[in-house]
């Protein structure tokens, strides 16, 4: 397919784009405008020699609870341990039913597997990719025991109807915030609507560390000093073992070089809710009709984590971009009920149509603080020319 559209493209468009062969995330362009600081914090935790939990974790655990709303923070080793460990905090049991989506990474859905749980999915809607809540209820059972929205890309589920249904049903809710730090529902926080929220700090995230990371936030007292626990082997004073727990600390050098970027996060999140404004008008402008933008509405405040398209030959657009130069990427190739680690679930192709669909339709675009308009512009032109090709083809 590829080889017959480029035989039809005159010379000039056959050419890279003006995109500048940069990457998907140019994370180096993030660290060159806060480098000093994050060597220096760098320097101070060396110095100390003060590398698990102790005072830098505590100021940074207070500085998200405060940037996102929530009584009480809790670091951890990774995005896929604070969904782990919330679950723990909460009781979850062997089968156990815990209700989220299957358009998602596979650590939300692992998670639950992994203790023993059931994951029940549920489809999502086509505007948002997130869960449907109007198809929640009727995946109720009696072994339920917990809801996990996932707000994905960055952009909050619908919250004041998942927690109504939580409430008349009395189970927990679990919001997996990993790619959503810093976006609102109505004005709240992802992470502390429900009962608990867990965050991740992996590289690519929008406030991403220089390795592994997670914390989890809560309003609950009682949770928050589980939680605590839970993530030292299940010990609150050494080698007394309370409960069984893990091994999942975030560690010092982390929390400091993630307290100089959470300095940061609000101007970056707006930079990335410009680049948004951006594609949508750039799209207008050259009126592309084969393209579906994401969506949202006022009650959310989208941080795009990313910038996700439905297009029209999504595979072929792909290639045809990363030919041009221009880096997109598949956030997810396929959902996970269709995936081998969770055939056992019993689930079938069809199932879930919305969640099938997207996955052969999404694309993201880069859409980092630091990307500028003539790089979008060469994206959207560049997409433009695709469907021209087509169109003759």
């Amino acid at each position: 397919m590829a080889s017959h559209i480029f035989a039809t493209i005159e010379p000039s468009t056959q050419a890279k784009s003006s995109y500048g062969n940069g990457p998907f995330l140019d994370l180096k362009a993030q660290f060159k405008d806060i480098r000093d600081e994050v060597l220096d914090v760098v320097a101070r935790v060396l110095d100390s020699q003060h590398f698990i939990l102790g005072p830098e974790l505590v100021a940074f655990e207070h500085e998200v609870a405060a940037y996102v709303g929530a009584e009480f923070a809790i670091g951890c080793g990774s995005g896929s341990d604070a969904l782990l460990l919330a679950q723990m905090a909460v009781g979850l049991e062997p089968g156990d039913e815990v209700i989220t989506t299957p358009f998602t990474f596979g650590a939300t859905v692992g998670s639950i597997a992994r203790l023993g749980a059931r994951p029940v999915f549920v489809d999502i809607r086509p505007d948002t990719f997130n869960l449907d809540e109007q198809q929640l209820e009727a995946a109720i059972t009696p072994r339920t025991r917990a809801i996990m929205p996932v707000h994905i890309f960055g952009l909050p589920s619908n919250m004041d109807l998942i927690m109504d249904i939580a409430r008349r049903h009395q189970l927990f809710v679990i919001e997996d915030a990993a790619q959503a730090i810093g976006a609102r529902w109505k004005g709240k926080g992802v992470g502390t609507i429900g009962t608990l929220g867990c965050f991740s700090f992996f590289p690519s995230k929008n406030l991403g560390g220089a390795g592994d990371g997670g914390m989890i936030t809560t309003n609950d007292p009682k949770l928050a000093h589980r939680l605590c626990v839970l993530r030292v082997h299940g010990a609150r004073k050494k080698y007394i073992y309370e409960e069984i727990g893990i091994n999942s600390r975030l560690d010092a050098l982390q929390s400091a070089i993630l307290r100089v970027k959470l300095r940061h996060l609000q101007e970056w999140t707006l930079a990335r809710r410009r680049n948004a404004e951006t594609y949508k008008k750039l799209f207008e402008e050259y009126e592309l009709r084969h393209i579906i933008l994401p969506s949202s509405t006022e009650d959310c405040f989208h941080v795009y984590n990313q910038f996700s398209i439905r297009a029209q030959l999504r595979n072929e657009l792909h290639q045809y971009l990363r030919e041009r130069g221009i880096p997109t990427e598949i956030y997810y190739p396929s959902p996970l009920h269709a995936q081998a680690a969770f055939t056992y679930l019993g689930y079938l192709g069809g199932d879930f149509p919305v969640s099938e669909s997207t996955c052969r339709e999404v694309l993201s675009l880069p859409i980092y603080p630091e990307l500028k308009y003539e790089q979008q512009r060469a994206v959207v032109a560049a997409i433009k020319d695709f469907y021209r090709i087509q169109a003759i083809t």
